[in-house]
């Protein structure tokens, strides 16, 4: 189930208990958009979708996020919340990792075993 994104934005759809609950997604899929990430910024709208990856870092972050590792089917196997300076350890079944706002996650129903979508938006694509 390879997915080929491209660096843009869309809406993540959480499967949740209570229902599906849609988020307004970044995608960061290049090199230079991933290795950028959240840093710099004081707040995320919604989520980012970093892919290919299976770690993180907090360096130079102005504010705490929460972090889901994902595997190939969208599956969340881990959700932890990380402070600014920090370095997440790799996991070897991740292949993308969500990021957000700390505390956004668990509004949205990410948790362990939770499967998530990704709708990109094709308005204003090549």
């Amino acid at each position: 189930m390879g997915r080929r994104w491209k660096d843009g934005r869309g809406r993540l759809v959480v499967h949740g208990e209570a229902g599906p609950v849609t988020v307004p997604l970044e995608i960061a899929c290049s090199y230079r958009a991933r290795t950028k990430g959240l840093l710099g910024r004081d707040a995320l709208e919604g989520a980012m979708l970093l892919s290919p990856a299976n770690s993180v870092h907090t360096f130079r972050m102005r504010m705490p996020i929460d972090v889901a590792y994902l595997d190939r089917r969208m599956k969340v196997l881990a959700v932890r919340t990380m402070p600014p300076g920090r370095l997440g350890m790799p996991r070897p079944r991740a292949r993308h990792v969500l990021e957000a706002e700390a505390g956004a996650m668990a509004g949205w129903g990410v948790r362990v075993g939770v499967v998530v979508e990704v709708e990109v938006d094709t308005a204003g694509a090549d």
